[in-house]
């Protein structure tokens, strides 16, 4: 399915953009540079800055943006850079424009949060976002429009951020076609060790393994060790960053693994000892159970209901889908993309709370939508 495909029963209309004025995007990499393209295909003015001058260059050249220029006066800003620099780069930023909301992209949200505290910064107009999205390869020529779409976009407030200026950051996330998210700094951060930071660590130590393994055995590899070592050709200088700074919950959590494979080992040592076969079976039947909780294909939470939308194969409509699901007060809790080769649309399957399914059903179909089915059918 194309990035903007979007299913709804009547005719066909490209969404206007929620965000007005011009967007300054400061890290022309993969991030920043995707964030560019999908704003530019909505109309916004996007200019682009980065430390890389022949970066800068191949961002503009691919069209993710225009080149900053010293009477531009952005309304919003995306701070696109690497953690260690992140927190220097948002308080230049409040500084240069104090007309203008600032937010970043980084993975890790509580440590750049301290940092400029701790230098007395005045955070009324930052307010901290993760998109959970990104690619194998990075750069401005690996950016892509439709990186975001159906992502989560977390976004990270707290007692003194102003209704408007969370409005500006969550209108960021929806134009690009991504949901937004409301979390804690801290909240943030322990998820994203569990789910991303951890599994990173693990997927390196495991394929790290390989590195010695003689070629006979590396011929027997198959989908499974593909699959549980992919994210593992990451970039190191990145990571030592990225974990570096989330370093307590990632701690946290691989010191429990740790114990538990332990646990298996020592199992492992005598199989044939009494209790020995259940310790591994519990820890195999745990990770069923893990799997099993996970939204999306790999796995299906079954607290959630869900409602299949039939959705046009045109520009903007899986934003104004979204869009208008938060009009009606309905959060989206998962999404999965289906297209039929050679259709002219294609079906939604929106995960949903069991309390919010009738509403929203209900609310799509008064605005022109067309459900195709529900988990109550």
């Amino acid at each position: 399915m194309t990035d903007t495909s979007v299913p709804t029963g009547r005719q066909s209309a490209s969404v206007a953009p929620r965000l007005s004025g011009t967007v300054r995007i400061v890290g022309a990499g993969l991030l920043g540079s995707s964030i560019g393209h999908a704003l530019r295909a909505k109309g916004t003015d996007v200019v682009l800055t980065d430390a890389s001058p022949a970066q800068l260059r191949l961002a503009v050249d691919y069209g993710a943006g225009r080149a900053a220029a010293d009477d531009d006066r952005p309304s919003l800003i995306v701070v696109a850079v690497p953690p260690d620099v992140t927190a220097d780069v948002i308080q230049a930023e409040l500084e240069r424009f104090p007309g203008a909301v600032v937010t970043d992209v980084a993975s890790v949200k509580l440590e750049p949060f301290r940092v400029l505290q701790s230098r007395g910064v005045d955070l009324a107009r930052y307010i901290g976002s993760h998109p959970l999205a990104g690619r194998e390869r990075g750069g401005a020529i690996s950016a892509r429009a439709d990186l975001f779409i159906g992502r989560p976009w977390v976004v990270c407030r707290d007692g003194e951020t102003k209704a408007a200026d969370l409005a500006l950051v969550e209108a960021l996330a929806l134009d690009v076609g991504a949901m937004p998210l409301e979390m804690t700094p801290e909240e943030h951060d322990r998820s994203v060790a569990l789910t991303s930071h951890v599994p990173q660590v693990v997927a390196s130590l495991l394929a790290g393994r390989l590195a010695d393994a003689d070629e006979g055995s590396l011929r027997l590899s198959g989908q499974g060790v593909r699959d549980t070592t992919r994210i593992a050709a990451s970039a190191p200088e990145l990571w030592v960053q990225i974990l570096g700074a989330n370093a307590g919950p990632v701690v946290e959590i691989l010191d429990s693994l740790a114990a538990d494979l332990r646990e298996v080992s020592d199992a492992l040592r005598e199989p044939a000892a009494p209790g020995a076969r259940r310790v591994v079976a519990e820890a195999i039947r745990q990770g069923n159970d893990g799997v099993d909780r996970l939204p999306g294909k790999h796995g299906q939470n079954r607290r959630f209901e869900s409602l299949i939308v039939m959705i046009d194969d045109t520009p903007g409509q899986l934003g104004r889908l979204f869009g208008e699901l938060g009009e009606i007060g309905v959060n989206v809790e998962d999404l999965r993309l289906e297209h039929s080769p050679g259709a002219q649309f294609g079906l939604a399957e929106i995960s949903v709370e069991p309390a919010a399914l009738h509403g929203a059903i209900t609310g799509l179909q008064e605005r022109g939508w067309r459900i195709a089915g529900n988990t109550n059918d």
